[in-house]
């Protein structure tokens, strides 16, 4: 008898245990916590928990599933390190998806070494290198950021009409700084400025006067920086101030962030450049929603860190699974018309929707719609430094 109830008690166990572990989906955020963009990533990861968190409160994501977040750091200059997280997360974890990475160089080692190889499906909310445009990702990979293809047209555009004829460039030596700076200086060119030098630099250096010192002799007034916030683009910045080479940047939208602003100062004030994301009703939905849960949405790639995993919900209720295949199958139906359109803060609308068998547009916060590679065009803020970065017009 007792043999009996044993027996009868383990499978009670057994099923339990099955049931909490199947009432749970796991995803990954891959960002650079640590490492040249890591006061960035501060409120990217929580954007895109916001909207993890939306669709597991709704009560309607796949039948009342919930969500289970794990974090990795990618450092964002180690392609190594970024492969080894995500093969943790996949093979280990069993992430059914991943949001990230947010590095070009680092996502490029992702996809490649993981996603692809395991049929995982790999939003980027910030990798915006050209190059990631023709990657061989079979459709596991898609960005919710437009790439800098365009984004170098729209900071020349800004340069010039801000009267700026003659200009220096620098950028950090990788994916992200050379597309960024290839796409910039053609731009400029074309619109009859003039560049007097292209030149890289690497981050983690302690001293750049000799970068600052070469980039001041070319005999440019102005200055370019297309690098990382909290690296080399910094370190740049800080040494031209204190050489007196140069007085106002331009720069990418690696270098926009408040952690700059606090520990350079009014120095900075004049400094503008562009940022992905242009105002929208969506976006302005999604402020309120960040601010009140503490995430200052305003920040760069916070808007499409929500939206890059609010697609990755919409693609598995659009699938009725969380089967990794069924997963990438879905993605572009959800992120594009025809379909009822879906903002910020109405996941829940948009899981009824696809549980009825309906279809849905993502809209989002960043005014989402995928080409046929899987990549949004996208819309810029102009931005300029006064107290604090600004909204100055939309492009």
């Amino acid at each position: 008898m007792k043999k009996t109830f044993l027996t009868a008690a383990l499978v009670v166990v057994m099923t339990a245990t099955g049931f909490a572990q199947s009432s749970v989906v796991k995803v990954g955020i891959i960002l650079g916590f640590t490492g040249p963009i890591e006061s960035l990533t501060q409120d990217m990861a929580p954007g895109a928990e916001l909207a993890f968190k939306e669709a597991s409160d709704s009560g309607l994501f796949l039948g009342g599933k919930r969500i289970k977040v794990i974090r990795g750091d990618s450092t964002c200059v180690d392609a190594a390190a970024a492969t080894a997280v995500a093969e943790r997360l996949v093979t280990s974890d069993k992430v059914v998806a991943i949001m990230g990475a947010a590095c070009s160089g680092a996502t490029t080692a992702v996809v490649n070494n993981v996603s692809v190889p395991n049929g995982v499906v790999t939003i980027s909310p910030s990798a915006t290198s050209p190059a990631l445009s023709t990657i061989k990702d079979k459709g596991y990979f898609f960005r919710t950021a437009p790439s800098d293809a365009r984004q170098g047209q729209v900071l020349a555009q800004v340069a010039i009409d801000r009267g700026i004829k003659k200009i220096a460039v620098t950028f950090t030596n990788n994916d992200y700084g050379k597309g960024l700076a290839d796409s910039f200086v053609s731009g400029f060119k074309k619109l009859g400025g003039k560049v007097t030098i292209n030149a890289p630099h690497e981050d983690g250096k302690a001293d750049y006067s000799a970068e600052v010192g070469a980039l001041a002799a070319s005999g440019a007034d102005e200055l370019a920086v297309l690098g990382y916030v909290d690296q080399g683009g910094l370190g740049i910045i800080q040494a031209s101030l204190d050489a007196g080479a140069f007085k106002r940047f331009v720069v990418g939208d690696g270098m926009i962030g408040q952690s700059i602003i606090d520990r350079i100062g009014d120095d900075m004030i004049g400094t503008f450049g562009t940022l992905p994301g242009g105002v929208s009703e969506g976006r302005a939905k999604f402020v309120q929603m960040a601010t009140k849960a503490g995430i200052n949405g305003e920040g760069p790639y916070v808007t499409t860190s929500y939206d890059a995993a609010a697609l990755i919900v919409l693609a598995m209720q659009a699938a009725g699974s969380t089967n990794r295949s069924a997963i990438r199958s879905k993605v572009m139906m959800v992120a594009n018309a025809p379909g009822e359109k879906i903002l910020p803060g109405e996941l829940a609308k948009g899981l009824k929707i696809l549980k009825a068998g309906g279809d849905v547009d993502y809209v989002g916060a960043s005014s989402v719609e995928f080409n046929d590679v899987g990549e949004v065009f996208g819309t810029y803020r102009e931005m300029e430094i006064k107290k604090s970065f600004q909204l100055i017009q939309v492009r």
